[in-house]
This record gives C-alpha cells, sequence and structure tokens, in this order.
C-alpha cells in the first residue's frame, strides 16, 4: 500500500516538476537577455570600434557574443599595458625635451635637430599611447564613483595635456613664448596624469 501510494504520488509530481524547470528555463532565458554584454557609457571612439553597430560588429570581425568579449578583455588589457608603458617612455623623452629646450633658450642652437628629432618621437608615442587607450575595447560595466578618484583624475589630466600637445606642436615654429608655456602645461599635466595613479 506504501508503494502504491508513492507511485500515486511520483506521477503527480512529474506534471509539477515539469512546469517547475519549464518556469526556472524561461527565467534564465530571460535574465540572460536582460544582461549586456556592453557597458551603459563608452567613449565615442570605442563605440565606433566596439558599440552595437560599430565597426568590429558590422565587418563581422568580432561579433557580439560573451565568448568574444572575453576575447576583448584580453586585448583591452594588452593594449592598456602598452599604454601603460609608451605612457613612461613618453614621458621620458617630454623630459629629455625640457633639457633640450632650456638649452636652446640659452643660445645652443647645435642641439636644434636634437630636440626636433626627440620632440618627434615623442609626439609619435604620445599619440601611439593615446590611440591604445581611446580605442581599446570599452570594460565589461561603466564604473560611476561619487566624488573624485584616480580614473577621473587621470581622464580630466588627460583633456588638459592633449590640447597641450598639439598647442605645443602647432606653435613650435610661430611663437617661443608660447610654445614654452604650451610645453610646460603639457609636462606638468602629463606627469600628473602618470602619478595619480601612485596615490
Amino acid at each position: 500500500m506504501i508503494r502504491f501510494t508513492t507511485l500515486i504520488l511520483f506521477l503527480l509530481t512529474i506534471p509539477l516538476s515539469a512546469q517547475v524547470n519549464e518556469d526556472l528555463f524561461n527565467a534564465m532565458d530571460t535574465s540572460t537577455e536582460q544582461i549586456s554584454l556592453l557597458p551603459s557609457s563608452m567613449v565615442f571612439t570605442q563605440r565606433l570600434l566596439w558599440g552595437e553597430n560599430g565597426l568590429m560588429r558590422k565587418t563581422n570581425l568580432m561579433p557580439l557574443s560573451v565568448e568574444n568579449r572575453e576575447k576583448e578583455m584580453k586585448v583591452r588589457r594588452k593594449m592598456l599595458l602598452a599604454h601603460q608603458v609608451i605612457g613612461y617612455a613618453t614621458l621620458a623623452g617630454m623630459v629629455a625635451q625640457g633639457v633640450l629646450g632650456t638649452q636652446l633658450y640659452k643660445g645652443n642652437y647645435d642641439l636644434k635637430d636634437t630636440h626636433q628629432l626627440i620632440g618627434n618621437a615623442t609626439t609619435i608615442s604620445y599619440f601611439t599611447g593615446a590611440g591604445l587607450s581611446l580605442f581599446a575595447p570599452p570594460p565589461l560595466i561603466s564604473r560611476k564613483k561619487e566624488g573624485m578618484s584616480s580614473i577621473k583624475a587621470h581622464k580630466w589630466l588627460a583633456t588638459i595635456h592633449f590640447s597641450a600637445m598639439i598647442a605645443t606642436n602647432l606653435l613650435a615654429e610661430e611663437n617661443k613664448k608660447y610654445h614654452r608655456a604650451a610645453s610646460y602645461t603639457l609636462f606638468g599635466s602629463y606627469a600628473a596624469a602618470v602619478l595619480v595613479f601612485k596615490f
């Protein structure tokens, strides 16, 4: 009698457990549809390449999927590491430019070609590093913190030193006084942007 009752109860629960399993799978499908593979906010250069309708998606080089986002995070990590290494090299170039520039202002014009050569190399490394940061795949999520953070400070300083880099190059032959002021602004804001992650 107990076996018969157990068998009846088991047979009655099969449709109920099937319904529960179906509801569970439907809930899982709904939840995965709601998970976004891209952060809510991206830099316009990231959106241009990696956004939902970005170049990497439209050309099918990296269709938007969980597997591809995992690959993109590896690419992002390598690009940002290269950005950091190139950043230190660029800072060293800026220091050398400051020393050479000071000598030029003192009348040592034999260093003009060296100053120009190192200036060109520093400009190339600067914009290479900037490109690595601006065109890296976006992070998985947007982190918006209240108040000041090292990342916010780094981005604000980047706006200053990016503008100062353009001004420094444009004013190199036009106006020595403003070229020097732009160079000091560039070095100060760039050095601060590099150091802000250390403290």
